[in-house]
């Protein structure tokens, strides 16, 4: 294998530039200052955790986690999300703060890529987690939050997507009996694949109304007159109540005032076999892939000992820079304050007043007049000169 060059990063590895975390900073305190008018409290966990905890329990598939061993031989990870560390926390340290539990995180997380396809390796995100709430209310509180936070970032066109996972089980197992063929068609509707669910609907051995049903699946997806087609569609099983929740949900999120923001995707699924009930996407004019991702996931606190429902989303940082407005206008303006030996003390101090009341100051050490005309001064709202002992 050849030896990397000196300028090359591993696969799926990036640089930030100044400019670019910048703005990625800017929108972070912009989000910060959001949820936390929500009731919710910042926690950071480990770059590192252990794969048979945390990696097990983690939505995330295997090789698609970075795996090291430590020096005592256990296999550690890179956290692949946020969400597992975070119902780590909850079951150990937090184990008798009463539910429900509020929490927010900014950090990077880690997900090795096969090949190069455009994708980071490395990427953050800004999400939260309400831990203990198994209401409508609590779903309806996650995803009118989600809004909120978009506006605040300044995202001009999004649209939320919500749907319910038992609403696609409960009318699959209605009308297919073979668990194989359900779950094809799962992974057709997660990779948003209608083409090939039709394809897939025209081949199993079910009857036209069956048929008419699932191909019926495909369509709702708009407002909230698609709730009367999804009750008219569910039956009065499992899909059937996945319909009432979504429903009342639909109320909850009207008095939040934000359903201008939302359509209802009924055949909406995300991470196969992690989310449990109300699952949400948003997306941007113009971006190709998913903003932001969450919805309700009541299983993976018991698998570190302390049951409990919880909801949550995660906004993709890198996609979200994408797709907000540039801080060109915003950059504070700096000034460039060249001076000479003899006048170091009182241009430092001079510096040291201007940045006290709160301007952006560079300072230079320049030997005479002949370097001061070669300096431009591009880039600077103002040139200070201070290398004559009298101005």
């Amino acid at each position: 294998m050849a030896k990397p060059l000196g300028f090359e990063k591993p696969l799926g590895m990036r640089d930030i530039l100044p400019e670019s975390l910048a703005k990625q900073r800017h929108l972070e305190w912009a989000l910060r200052h959001c949820i936390e008018r929500w009731g919710y409290e910042e926690i950071s966990t480990p770059s590192l955790e252990y794969y048979d905890t945390v990696g097990m329990a983690s939505a995330t598939l295997t090789d698609r986690m970075f795996r090291l061993l430590d020096k005592q031989g256990h296999t550690v990870v890179l956290r692949p999300d946020m969400t597992t560390p975070i119902a780590r926390v909850v079951s150990s340290l937090y184990k008798d703060v009463p539910l429900p539990i509020r929490l927010f995180y900014q950090a990077n997380v880690f997900r090795a890529q096969e090949k190069e396809a455009g994708r980071n390796a490395e990427f953050f995100q800004t999400g939260i987690e309400l831990i203990g709430d198994g209401s409508v209310d609590a779903d309806a509180e996650a995803i009118a939050l989600a809004v909120f936070c978009l506006r605040a970032a300044g995202v001009e066109t999004f649209r939320i997507a919500i749907g319910h996972v038992d609403f696609v089980d409960g009318l699959l197992e209605d009308v297919i009996a073979e668990e194989e063929v359900r779950q094809q068609f799962r992974q057709y509707l997660h990779e948003r694949d209608f083409v090939g669910f039709r394809q897939l609907l025209e081949t199993v051995a079910i009857d036209s109304e069956g048929k008419k049903r699932l191909d019926a699946l495909l369509r709702l997806r708009g407002g909230k007159s698609k709730i009367a087609e999804a009750r008219e569609l569910a039956g009065d099983g499992k899909a059937g109540r996945a319909v009432e929740t979504i429903a009342s949900l639909w109320e909850a999120l009207e008095a939040y005032g934000v359903t201008d923001d939302l359509l209802l995707d009924f055949n909406l699924i995300i991470n196969l076999n992690y989310y449990t009930g109300v699952v949400f996407e948003g997306y941007a004019a113009d971006l190709g892939s998913p903003l932001l991702g969450g919805g309700r996931y009541d299983q993976l606190l018991a698998q570190f000992g302390r049951s409990a429902p919880a909801t949550g989303f995660a906004i993709k940082m890198d996609r979200l820079l994408t797709v907000t407005p540039s801080l060109r206008d915003q950059e504070p303006k700096r000034i460039l304050l060249l001076y000479t030996e003899a006048r170091r003390s009182e241009a430092l101090a001079k510096a040291q007043q201007l940045r006290a009341d709160s301007q952006v100051v560079v300072t230079r050490l320049v030997a005479g007049k002949a370097e001061i005309m070669a300096e431009s001064g591009q880039g600077y709202s103002k040139v200070i000169c201070m290398t004559e002992q009298e101005e």
